[in-house]
């Protein structure tokens, strides 16, 4: 059996843009199909917009322009949108295609002929902005309980698929399946309310005027549900292209969201019983994001508009946190103060701060070029390829099973342990011994190597920045040349692959926050008494990271520790000192300073140096003391 897999995406209303809730659905498939094309799986990946509900009607003539008109326009929004997110699609579906509407029309007719439709006249609530009926036991205080608006009753006579026929196929399917429907937690609610009882639905709309038209029924639409789940056999050719629907039908996994699994989970596969074909192997059913514990919708005006985000803090900024921070298939909060916090801690200090630090120390020490295997010491540095290994197999662990979450935890697992390494090995040391260059050649190429592994494991997540990553190590191939078998395999020469470090820049600048620049307390009056001096807060910091401020050969920003906070400052002593020498050393810093901003950079602080001559000599403490400790 060849390696293929097929991923899909709900696909969405066409009646308003994309919010970060939209945004999260197809950045975690995304991240699953950029795995899968790494594994070497034959990958294609459909996503699209659904445009004949009413909603979409609606919101054409608001605009005083025609359905199709409308569609067209949102259409290219909808794509700007995920290629401004890297959403790395092979198909795009838009249901008022012409292949769609054979496909449509061709599933109907196989369900006909089976004698699986009929006409009767249905009566019940419908809610508009769901495009769903609901029964009476789902409504909350009277209304729709995902947009907590009244449903409509509806009196009409339409055409109905007998639903009933399949529920005990469906569930045996499911039960004999357990991985059918993911999570857990969606599974047992499908089994239960099969359990309950399944009725025949109605599958068109008499006297819309927007849809696709019954073929047996000319005044009749097709009800959108039963429109919309048809794309996922359009995308791959049905039923023109039978050669393209061999190669990647069955879908492998449906990733939707948990309020539309009734129709994905029971009428889909029922629909696909009745027309011959085979069932999905897997749909996922993701949670919700909230904005401070709300629903992101129009309606109740907290929208969070992923391109906007994107555009400040970079796409893969974006989608780091929407798979870092949101367990796959649980609801989730989105913070703007936990996504900085994020952002500044992982992604600008753990990762672009070790990147940084290290090609800087082989700049300096190593005139810019990637040690070889004939430079390296072999004694002490297999605890960090074993360590890496580690991470790799829970990795590819997690991922398997779709737990991203977990996935990108185990990278970073990776990161942390590579940023102890080089504290414990200290190549700033080392190069003054007599041995030393041979020693931190040695260091340097093992976090070389951790790196260019750890880009590889990244780039399902953040495809930009670790092809970055590549780049900045010199290596002029692209990530996606090889499969993971090939690229992850540990390198003890890279002689074919990169000698020289490339260009140095900021992986991630870190964020300043209004708060932080508000933060600081303001001394008054510029002479000092004895009783002024008194009020001097001098403290000992230890400096958490240094990195050379962009533009500014002989600026150092440093990330201090002062034991209750941790703040920036700005020194000009690049000069003097290498910002790999000063992380972890303790140093003397007056804490209530005035705020300055340096280069667009606040620094809340000064640290105290002694110049000798040509020589800049940081104070530091005669003995070991606690960051924050006061000095009087």
């Amino acid at each position: 059996m060849r390696n293929k897999f097929y991923i899909t995406t709900a696909i969405d209303y066409a009646n308003n843009v994309p919010h970060l809730g939209t945004a999260y659905e197809k950045v975690c498939a995304d991240i699953i199909a950029r795995y899968m094309r790494l594994k070497g799986f034959d990958t294609f990946f459909s996503m699209g917009n659904d445009e004949h509900s009413q909603n979409v009607y609606k919101g054409a003539l608001s605009k005083g322009l025609s359905p199709q008109e409308f569609t067209d326009h949102m259409a290219q929004i909808f794509q700007d949108t995920w290629k401004g997110i890297g959403i790395s699609y092979d198909r795009f579906i838009r249901t008022t295609e012409g292949k769609h509407v054979r496909a449509v029309e061709e599933v109907f007719h196989r369900i006909n002929t089976r004698g699986d439709i009929y006409k009767a006249k249905y009566a019940g609530w419908y809610c508009v902005s769901c495009e769903g009926f609901l029964k009476e036991e789902d409504l909350v205080d009277g209304k729709c309980p995902a947009h907590r608006m009244e449903p409509k009753w509806i009196e009409e006579e339409n055409l109905f698929f007998a639903l009933s026929r399949y529920a005990d196929r469906v569930l045996e399917h499911i039960e004999k399946n357990p991985d059918f429907i993911q999570p857990e937690a969606r599974r047992n609610e499908i089994v239960s309310f099969i359990k309950g009882g399944v009725s025949d639905v109605s599958i068109s709309r008499a006297g819309a005027e927007w849809g696709i038209p019954v073929p047996t029924e000319p005044s009749h639409v097709f009800y959108v549900w039963f429109d919309a789940l048809i794309n996922y056999l359009t995308a791959v050719g049905f039923p023109d292209e039978m050669e393209l629907f061999a190669r990647y039908w069955p879908a492998d996994l449906h990733v939707i969201g948990k309020d539309i699994t009734r129709f994905h989970c029971i009428l889909w596969p029922a629909m696909l019983m009745s027309a011959d074909l085979e069932l999905p192997r897997a749909i996922h059913g993701h949670g919700f994001i909230t904005f401070k514990g709300e629903r992101m919708s129009k309606t109740l005006g907290n929208i969070v508009e992923p391109l906007d985000l994107a555009r400040k803090y970079g796409p893969d900024s974006l989608r780091y946190y929407l798979a870092r921070e949101i367990v796959f298939g649980k609801d989730g909060d989105f913070s703007w103060e936990q996504f900085i916090q994020r952002y500044n801690s992982e992604l600008a200090n753990d990762l672009g701060n070790l990147l940084s630090r290290t090609c800087g120390m082989i700049k300096q020490y190593l005139d810019g070029r990637i040690p070889t295997i004939a430079e390296r010491a072999k004694d002490g540095f297999e605890k960090m390829r074993a360590e890496c290994e580690e991470a790799q197999a829970a990795y590819f662990k997690a991922m398997d099973a779709y737990e991203i979450h977990n996935g990108i935890a185990e990278v970073f697992r990776i990161i942390r342990a590579a940023n102890r390494f080089i504290e414990e090995k200290a190549p700033w040391a080392l190069m003054k011994q007599s041995d030393g260059k041979p020693r931190t050649a040695a260091v340097l190429f093992t976090v070389c190597e951790t790196l260019r592994q750890v880009a590889v494991l990244l780039s399902p997540f953040m495809p930009g920045k670790a092809q970055e990553m590549w780049r900045a190590l010199g290596i002029a191939r692209n990530i996606t040349h090889g499969v993971f078998d090939e690229t992850l395999r540990w390198r003890d020469d890279w002689s074919d692959i990169s000698t020289q470090i490339g260009p140095i820049r900021p992986l991630f600048p870190r964020i300043e926050t209004e708060a932080q620049r508000q933060a600081a307390p303001e001394p008054k009056g510029n002479l000092i008494s004895i009783e002024k001096f008194k009020r001097m807060d001098l403290r000992v910091a230890r400096v958490k990271s240094a990195s050379i401020v962009p533009g500014a050969k002989k600026l150092l920003r440093l990330e201090i520790d002062l034991g209750d906070e941790e703040r920036q400052i700005v020194a000009g002593i690049a000069d003097h000192y290498a910002p790999e020498e000063l992380t972890g050393k303790k140093i003397i810093v007056v804490a209530n300073l005035k705020p300055a901003r340096i280069r667009g950079i606040e620094s809340r602080g000064m640290l105290l140096a002694a110049t000798d001559g040509d020589k800049v000599i940081l104070l530091v403490p005669d003995r070991d003391a606690s960051a924050g400790a006061k000095i009087s």
